[in-house]
């Protein structure tokens, strides 16, 4: 089970820093996964121009019955966003095994 994510800006506009907590409901300690995050990169104006996305590596080992929360800073390259836009991470999905 993953949490709502929690986004922060950082230091530049094609970056962003996203946490996310995730419950491991299973009795198995999980050790492998990835989490997978959809950059949206939006205009001045609020259109999406367009999903950047990005894969990472989950806080693991996770026991069972137990939560953790990991933290990652996402970025697209820098010219993909150019002054006036930012990035917005919405999407997120992940695969973990036990």
């Amino acid at each position: 089970m993953v949490g709502h994510p929690v986004l922060a800006d950082t230091d530049v506009r094609w970056c962003q820093k996203v946490s996310l907590d995730f419950v491991n409901t299973g009795d198995h300690p999980v050790t492998t996964g990835k989490v997978m995050f959809g950059s949206h990169v939006i205009g001045p104006l609020g259109v999406d121009w367009a999903t950047v996305t990005s894969t990472h590596q989950l806080p693991l080992p996770l026991a069972g019955g137990k939560k953790k929360t990991g933290s990652w800073r996402v970025c697209v390259d820098a010219w993909r966003v150019p002054l006036g836009m930012h990035l917005d991470t919405r999407d997120i999905t992940f695969a973990w095994h036990a």
